[in-house]
């Protein structure tokens, strides 16, 4: 695609009036709540002139791009999903989308999304459910639903999602696309709206593995504007990528493979690791003890976070402010409780409780405590290996509606993925084949934090045995 722009068979601007003449056509997805058209059509005749000139493009020249509507940009609405931001144009530009920009990427629009990224099915925003392109009568995944649609759908070469518990991973799965979560510290969250802040992390969705290596090495690095953001050099994925398995160590967790899993996408799975270890990889049995009380876990610290970090969204500042309130306090309770959600209420209540007094040491101290756990068991296994495979939902895609009364069902679609935030690891998923119902599930890879080309030599392997 970059060869036929710079050698003049196309030209970023047709390219990006193919995209949004496709995203009109597809509309009825759902996938985006703003597109950025004179926007995105400017930046694309810049992008021309320097192609023109002879002068040097950036390394993402010629690409489209969607943005999570959790990523802020400057002079642009950012609504998380939600009506509490209604009318909220963000005064700055998110440091991911400042890199994008730099290196000549086009930002096509803002995707949909569970509200404030709460979600395991995009059916939480307030803009409406996200459909799934594989078959409109199912979810997509969330919370980054939309972005994994956007590539999905052929309506971007490559998304920005977040994933606080495994929401770049999941939606992956469900539209078989590559999604990447990269180590806790990878990316810079400067600009990313807060929903669990010691387990969020900016990530790439994209058809192949190479454009997603190219674009995560491109928002990678350490950002003095993010103090958790880490001081560790950033490889050239892209261009190491090696589809190469002799020496591989895998490690196979027995805990992902038991009651609830789909016995389809186990024998997939399984098949996959029987062809990397033809292809020169051994597998390694390794013990995740604290996988069953995972969901639990998360849903403590993720819920306590979001508690604290919503605090602010009370229509003083920004946002939606409630007509009509008696006094400040009312003001406060009635902007809340008519722009939050149902599920955003849910999580905040409680997360309230846990950190409450009498309940903070035997809810939320004991679940760091376990926490810790969690990753010292991690540590462990990958001293026997080099990544770990699973798959990465336990099903495909379920239906529009179907576990919307039932959050407990909802969240343990997580089961696979909320470890990787937990333990601050590097996850991808890979699309790796469909059901007999052609809705597509994924495998997912995990590595030691920062270890992401171990995840892009594993995605290339899988790649290139065209399953989906």
């Amino acid at each position: 695609m970059q060869a036929e722009v710079a050698n003049g068979s196309t030209t970023v601007e047709e390219r990006v009036r193919l995209f949004l003449d496709e995203a009109r056509r597809q509309k009825d997805l759902n996938c985006f709540i703003t597109l950025f058209e004179e926007k995105a059509l400017e930046q694309a005749r810049h992008v021309d002139r320097k192609i023109r000139a002879g002068e040097a493009t950036g390394r993402l020249a010629g690409l489209v791009l969607a943005v999570k509507d959790n990523i802020v940009i400057k002079d642009t609405p950012t609504t998380c999903g939600s009506k509490i931001l209604n009318r909220f144009d963000s005064p700055y530009t998110a440091t991911v989308v400042e890199r994008l920009m730099a290196e000549d990427a086009v930002i096509l629009g803002k995707t949909n999304m569970d509200e404030f990224a709460m979600g395991s099915s995009n059916e939480n925003s307030a803009f409406g459910p996200v459909k799934n392109p594989h078959n409109n009568q199912y979810v997509p995944g969330g919370s980054s639903g939309g972005s994994a649609v956007a590539v999905a759908a052929g309506l971007a070469d490559a998304a920005l999602g977040s994933d606080t518990g495994g929401s770049i991973r999941q939606p992956a799965s469900f539209t078989g696309t590559y999604g990447i979560k990269p180590g806790y510290g990878r990316v810079s969250r400067y600009g990313l709206v807060a929903f669990g802040s010691s387990l969020d992390q900016i990530g790439v969705f994209a058809s192949t593995p190479a454009i997603t290596a190219r674009v995560l090495e491109v928002i990678s690095g350490h950002d003095p504007r993010d103090s958790t953001s880490a001081r560790v050099e950033v490889p050239s994925y892209s261009e190491a990528i090696t589809p190469d398995m002799k020496g591989m160590r895998i490690g196979i967790p027995g805990e992902y493979f038991q009651k609830g899993l789909d016995p389809h996408i186990e024998k997939s799975v399984r098949a996959l690791i029987n062809e990397m270890e033809k292809a020169g990889a051994t597998t390694v049995p390794v013990s995740l003890p604290m996988t069953e009380y995972a969901i639990a876990i998360y849903y403590i610290i993720a819920t306590a976070e979001a508690s604290s970090n919503l605090s602010r969204f009370d229509g003083v500042r920004y946002g939606l402010r409630a007509d009509e309130a008696r006094d400040l306090g009312d003001m406060y309770a009635r902007t809340r409780s008519e722009g939050f959600g149902e599920e955003v209420k849910r999580r905040i209540m409680l997360g309230t409780y846990v950190l409450s007094a009498g309940y903070y040491d035997a809810y939320y101290n004991k679940a760091m405590k376990v926490r810790r756990l969690l990753k010292e068991s991690f540590d462990a296994a990958f001293g026997q290996c080099d990544l770990i495979l699973s798959p990465t939902t336990p099903t495909t895609a379920f239906k529009l509606g179907e576990k919307t009364d039932d959050p407990l069902s909802m969240y343990l679609q997580d089961i696979y993925t909320v470890s990787a935030n937990l333990a601050g690891l590097s996850a991808i998923s890979i699309p790796a084949g469909k059901d007999e119902r052609g809705l597509p599930f994924g495998i997912q890879a995990q590595a030691p934090s920062f270890n992401e080309q171990v995840l892009f030599n594993c995605a290339q392997f899988i790649h290139n045995l065209k399953l989906i």
